[in-house]
C-alpha cells in the first residue's frame, strides 16, 4: 500500500488539529490570499478572533504584504506556532487522511486531506509530472512567501488539488460511509464561510481502498503524460513549498530525503466532478488607468467591438455566450467587449497580455479579485476599471491542460471568496 502511495506521489500524513475545547469558529480563517484589496475584512476578523487560539495568528494575510512590517509579522507567526506547539493547542492524528465535508452557498463538496510528494510536482509550463500547476506561476511571488515558510515549524494548507475521477471511486465511497467515521471537527465558519466537518480516515481497510482506487485511476492515464493531480487553488503556496524543499534537500543524505517532512505538502484533494465544486473566474481591477488607455493597449493584441449594456445581469449573460468576451465596469456603466481576432484563445489570456504591457510601461496597476460584486464595487471607484471575465467550464479542464499546457495565471478559482479553503489542519515540516 505504501509503495502504491509512493508511486502515485502522495501519502497519509501526521495531521495536527485544534484540541477539544478550542472554539473552531474562531480557529479557522479563510485563505491568506483572499480579500487582498479589503483590509477592513482582516481588521474585523482580527477583532472577532481576539485572544482566542486562531490560525489567523499563524498566517500572513497577503493584503499586508506590501504595507506591513514583514520581519515583525513573520517573527510573530513563528513565535505563535512554537507557542501553540509547546502549550498543547494541537491534537496529533498520526498517519491519517481526513475526509472534509464543506457546506457553502454553492452546495456541499467533499475533499480528502493528503500529503503530496513535492518530488512528483513541477510548476513548469511544459511539465509532465504527476502533479502540475494549472495556471502560470509568477516566479516573483515565491521569494516573499519563502520568507514566511522557510523558518516555520508547521504548515497550514489552503491548497486545493483536483483529480479527474469520473467513476467517483476515491472520495465518494468515503463520503457514503462517513457516518461510520470519527468526527474530528464540526463547526460553522466565520465571515459567512458556511460549515465544515472533518472525518478521520485511518483504518488499514480504508487506506487500502484509497490506494487501489488511485492506482486504477492512474492506470487510465497516458504513461507519457500522466496528469493525476492538477492545482485548483493555492498554486503559489505549493510552488513555495517546492522551492523550500529544493533548498532543504541540498543538505540531506539520500536516506534522509526519502521521508523528510519538508518533502511533502498537506493539501485537500477534490474530484473535479463533485457537483458541489464550483469554478469561478478571477476578475481584474485596473487602477490609475482610463478606459481609452485600456482600449489602446488591448488593440495591440486583438481586434474587438464594444457594447454598453444596462445591467450587470445583461453583461454577465453576454460575456458567457459563445466566442471570446469580457465585461468592463467604469463609473456606473457596463460594457461588453467581443474579441473578434486575437493572439489568445480565451479572454483571460488576452487580458493578461494587456496587464503585462501596462505594467511594463507603468501605465497602471492591477489586482486580481474574487467575486463579481466586489470587482464591480472596486471598479466603479474613481480612476479604476473593473474587468469581468466569463465562467470557466470544468468539463474539458484536464484535456485542455494536456493539450495546451497551463492556463494563463489567475484564470479561475474554486467558488467565491468566502467558499475558499479555511485553515483548519496543520502539519509539522521541521
Amino acid at each position: 500500500m505504501n509503495d502504491i502511495f509512493s508511486t502515485l506521489g502522495f501519502k497519509a500524513a501526521d495531521i495536527l488539529l485544534p484540541k477539544k475545547g478550542i472554539d473552531c469558529e474562531k480557529w479557522a480563517v479563510v485563505a491568506c490570499d483572499q480579500y487582498t484589496s479589503q483590509p477592513e475584512y482582516w481588521e474585523s476578523l482580527s477583532e472577532y478572533v481576539g485572544d482566542s487560539p486562531s490560525t489567523l495568528r499563524l498566517i500572513y494575510p497577503e493584503v499586508y504584504l506590501e504595507t506591513g512590517d514583514k520581519e515583525a509579522i513573520i517573527s510573530s507567526i513563528n513565535e505563535n506556532m512554537n507557542k501553540y506547539l509547546k502549550e498543547g493547542v494541537f491534537t496529533l492524528y498520526k498517519d491519517s487522511f481526513i475526509l472534509v465535508k464543506r457546506d457553502t452557498e454553492s452546495g456541499t463538496r467533499y475533499g480528502l486531506m493528503v500529503a503530496l510528494d513535492l518530488e512528483a510536482y513541477s510548476y513548469a509550463k511544459d511539465s509532465k509530472t504527476l502533479i502540475r500547476a494549472t495556471e502560470g506561476t509568477i516566479l516573483s511571488r515565491i521569494p516573499p512567501r519563502k520568507e514566511i515558510r522557510k523558518d516555520a515549524p508547521i504548515e497550514l494548507p489552503h491548497i486545493m488539488v483536483l483529480i479527474s475521477d469520473k467513476d467517483r471511486s476515491i472520495i465518494e465511497p468515503l463520503r457514503d460511509k462517513r457516518e461510520s467515521l470519527t468526527v474530528v471537527y464540526d463547526t460553522d465558519l466565520n465571515k459567512e464561510g458556511g460549515h465544515i466537518t472533518g472525518y478521520l480516515v485511518d483504518s488499514k481497510e480504508d487506506k487500502e481502498a484509497i490506494a487501489v482506487a488511485f492506482k486504477a485511476l492512474y492506470d487510465t492515464l497516458d504513461p507519457k503524460n500522466p496528469l493525476l493531480f492538477a492545482m485548483g487553488d493555492g498554486n503559489h503556496s505549493l510552488a513555495t513549498a517546492k522551492s523550500c524543499w529544493e533548498d532543504v534537500k541540498k543538505n540531506l543524505s539520500e536516506e534522509e530525503k526519502k521521508d523528510h517532512p519538508a518533502r511533502f505538502a498537506l493539501v485537500e484533494i477534490e474530484n473535479i466532478f463533485d457537483s458541489g465544486l464550483q469554478f469561478k473566474p478571477i476578475h481584474r481591477v485596473f487602477f490609475n488607468i482610463e478606459e481609452a488607455s485600456f482600449d489602446s493597449l488591448l488593440s495591440l493584441y486583438a481586434t474587438f467591438t464594444k457594447e454598453e449594456v444596462a445591467t450587470k445581469d445583461e453583461m454577465e449573460k453576454k460575456i458567457n455566450a459563445p466566442g471570446q468576451h469580457f465585461g468592463l465596469v467604469k463609473d456606473d456603466k457596463f460594457v461588453v467587449y467581443t474579441v473578434e481576432k486575437g493572439e489568445k484563445a480565451i479572454a483571460a489570456g488576452t487580458i493578461q497580455l494587456v496587464i503585462d504591457k501596462m505594467l511594463e510601461e507603468k501605465k497602471g496597476e492591477v489586482d486580481y479579485i474574487h467575486g463579481v460584486d466586489v470587482t464591480i464595487e472596486i471598479g466603479k471607484r474613481k480612476g479604476n476599471l473593473g474587468i469581468i471575465l466569463p465562467d470557466v467550464s470544468k468539463d474539458n479542464f484536464f484535456s485542455d491542460m494536456l493539450k495546451d499546457g497551463a492556463y494563463p495565471r489567475k484564470t479561475f478559482s474554486i467558488g467565491h471568496a468566502n467558499e475558499k479553503r479555511y485553515y483548519m489542519e496543520a502539519r509539522k515540516i521541521k
